[in-house]
C-alpha cells in the first residue's frame, strides 16, 4: 500500500447541515447527493466527504461520537490575522470556536473551531509548513523565541533501514 489519501471520510448526523456549512465558508462541493453525502475537493487528488452516521455505520461498523475522536482537521494560512478571519468566518456560518487564535509555544500561530457535527478543525500560521507546486511538504523546526523564524537544524540522525518487501505467501 502506498502511503497516500484518496479520500477522508467523516459521519455526519445531518448532511444538509454539514452542506450549508461548509458552503457558507465558501467550499464549493465536487458532489452532493441530498441527505446521503456531499464531497469536496481538498487537495491534490484529495476529497474530504461528509457521509450519514448511519449509512457509514451499515458500511464499515459502528462508529463513535466526533467530538470524542482523538483528532484534528488542520488548515494552514500565511498569517494570523487570516487564522483570526477564518475562525471568525466559521463562527458566523454556525460552528463554534473551541479556542481563539494564539501565540503557539512551538512558533507559530493557530486557533480551532467545531463544525456543526464537533468535528475540530485546527486554523493555523504556520511559517515552517512549505507546499511546494508539485505538493511535496517540508516543514521545518521554527525557534519558539523569534516566532515565525526558524530554529537552528538538529544533528543528524541516521535513519533505519526500510522494510525490504516479502513475496506474497511468504
Amino acid at each position: 500500500m502506498q502511503p497516500q489519501l484518496s479520500v477522508v471520510t467523516l459521519g455526519v448526523r445531518d448532511v444538509e447541515v454539514s452542506h450549508a456549512f461548509y458552503r457558507r465558508l465558501g467550499w464549493e462541493p465536487l458532489q452532493y447527493v441530498p441527505g446521503e453525502v456531499v464531497f469536496f475537493q481538498v487537495g491534490h487528488g484529495l476529497l474530504l466527504s461528509f457521509f450519514r452516521n448511519d449509512h457509514l455505520a451499515a458500511e464499515s461498523g459502528a462508529t463513535g461520537a466526533a467530538s470524542l475522536a482523538p483528532f484534528t482537521l488542520a488548515h494552514n494560512v500565511a498569517t494570523p490575522p487570516e487564522v483570526d478571519a477564518i475562525l471568525h468566518d466559521a463562527a458566523a456560518a454556525g460552528g463554534s470556536i473551541a479556542a481563539p487564535g494564539m501565540q503557539m509555544s512551538w512558533g507559530g500561530y493557530s486557533g480551532y473551531f467545531t463544525d456543526p457535527d464537533g468535528f475540530r478543525w485546527e486554523v493555523c500560521h504556520n511559517p515552517g509548513l512549505h507546499v511546494a507546486e508539485d505538493g511535496t511538504v517540508t516543514l521545518e523546526v521554527l525557534d519558539p523565541g523569534n516566532p515565525g523564524g526558524a530554529a537552528p537544524a538538529p544533528a543528524a540522525e541516521e535513519s533505519p533501514a526500510p522494510l525490504e518487501q516479502q513475496p506474497a505467501g511468504s
